[in-house]
């Protein structure tokens, strides 16, 4: 049954994506950020979905009306620039190319499918859209994992869909914590009350799957953003209560197993894992030094052959922290570069809110930038501890950014011309002065409508 519905779902945006390039956007993460095509079976899921959603996307982009060019803006410079360092990256890493190739054809699938997104975030619309399609993917996994925990009593750890980037329990409660503040988002801008108090259960029913996937990055991540989220929020001591009150009675339903691998934490020389992670580390940051410019290549310290040139004795181990697996795996100039989208995403933050302070026509856009700051915190905090750094909702929140930014910027350009009473007594002609025909008065003001009102499509 399963199976048929995503199979009727995809059959059906497909052929949209013709007419509607941004609909093939939205199947693509669909597909990406869920993973719904592991959990079904026969020839639901055989198709490669992905590929043919990019290959409707890019037909419908030349079928219909669509920009044909890349905005002008950082993100997309640095996105053009960081998918070439990793190329050559690649091209000289020291693993095999049958490890190294497939994984750079995944990161460089994301990275392009970015610029595809960056031309067609032109509208308020498809950005809310875009969240919505993050909210409903990653959602499905808290609110099913939250009811999981609390039916099963926590004894059990939340796992998210197989053979997939979240399909580990730690990485999904990363992704978790990063769309928590998501739903904040869609929550704040719903009209009906019944959708807001169905998001109020959902975050709290993500939240208690996050405690579930026993995950401690994602601990130290919940507690990094439970902060941001008090900070930003309008009303903090409603807010304060509200998030006590949550992780409270979160954590007192957790067994006494869950404890115990919280304690490692604090007692991180005791444990084994924790140990082991800051020996891998030690040994990444090794081998960035000895190739600073372009890094081991992808999987450097998973495979023996590259970490036994560095390292003989060392044993192979994912690097389980975003800095440094970019910059063993591509170099400094990758990283670097890497490091300049999170730096721009939080400007951009910064900026929107600039723009939308004080215009209640900016209102969303500044609860997009509140929110997404708490995401983007929730990526490097919990991120420190997993290999997630090349994670394309991570990505695609930092376009998205840029997006609105750029959309913030026109609209408050809009707002701020004199009105057309002001425009009329600003003009009034003085004594002796030429008054302009009716027919040109007319066709001037058609045309500063016509402006207007591209401006605000």
């Amino acid at each position: 049954m399963r199976g048929l519905i995503f199979l009727l779902g995809m059959g059906g945006l497909l052929p949209m994506a013709l007419t509607a390039p941004m609909v093939g956007v939205l199947a693509y993460y669909w597909v990406s950020f869920m993973s719904p095509q592991m959990d079904v079976w026969g020839i639901a899921a055989a198709p490669p979905w992905a590929l043919l959603s990019v290959l409707a996307t890019l037909l419908g982009c030349l079928l219909a009306r669509e920009p044909k060019r890349m905005p002008r803006n950082g993100m997309v410079v640095l996105v053009l620039l960081f998918l070439i360092l990793t190329t050559i990256s690649t091209a000289m890493a020291l693993g095999p190319s049958s490890i190294v190739v497939p994984f750079w054809s995944q990161v460089a699938k994301t990275f392009f499918f970015l610029l595809i997104l960056a031309a067609l975030l032109t509208k308020r619309h498809r950005v809310h859209a875009l969240v919505w399609i993050m909210v409903i993917s990653l959602g499905y996994y808290g609110v099913t994992g939250g009811l999981f925990a609390i039916a099963t009593g926590g004894q059990f750890r939340v796992w998210g869909p197989p053979a997939s980037i979240i399909g580990d329990n730690n990485q999904l409660a990363v992704a978790l914590l990063m769309v928590l503040p998501l739903m904040n988002y869609l929550r704040l801008q719903s009209a009906h009350s019944l959708v807001r108090e169905g998001f109020v259960v959902a975050m709290v029913l993500t939240l208690i799957a996050i405690l579930a996937s026993y995950s401690r990055g994602a601990l130290l991540g919940l507690v990094a953003v439970a902060f941001f989220f008090w900070w930003n929020s309008r009303y903090k001591l409603a807010m304060g209560l509200v998030l006590v009150v949550t992780l409270a009675g979160g954590l007192a339903m957790m067994p006494a197993s869950w404890t115990e691998r919280m304690d490692s934490i604090v007692h991180y020389k005791q444990d084994a894992s924790a140990e082991s992670r800051l020996v891998i580390w030690r040994e990444a940051l090794g081998i960035a030094l000895a190739r600073p410019l372009t890094g081991g290549g992808y999987k450097s310290t998973a495979i023996p052959s590259v970490l036994h040139q560095f390292y003989p004795d060392a044993q192979k181990r994912a690097v389980h922290d975003v800095w440094l697996e970019v910059l063993s795996e591509n170099g400094f100039p990758a990283f670097f570069v890497w490091l300049g989208m999170l730096v721009l995403g939080f400007l951009n933050i910064r900026r929107i809110r600039r723009l939308a302070r004080g215009d209640p026509t900016l209102a969303w856009a500044e609860d997009f930038a509140r929110m997404s700051q708490v995401t983007l915190i929730a990526f490097v905090t919990a991120g420190s501890f997993l290999s997630m750094s090349y994670y394309d909702l991570y990505f695609s929140l930092l376009v998205a950014l840029s997006a609105v930014r750029e959309l913030a910027a026109r609209t408050a350009k809009v707002t701020e011309r004199p009105a057309p009473a002001a425009l009329a007594m600003s003009t009034a002609p003085a004594a002796g002065r030429r008054v302009p025909s009716r027919r040109w008065d007319e066709r001037a003001h058609a045309a500063s409508g016509w402006r207007i009102r591209r401006l605000g499509q």
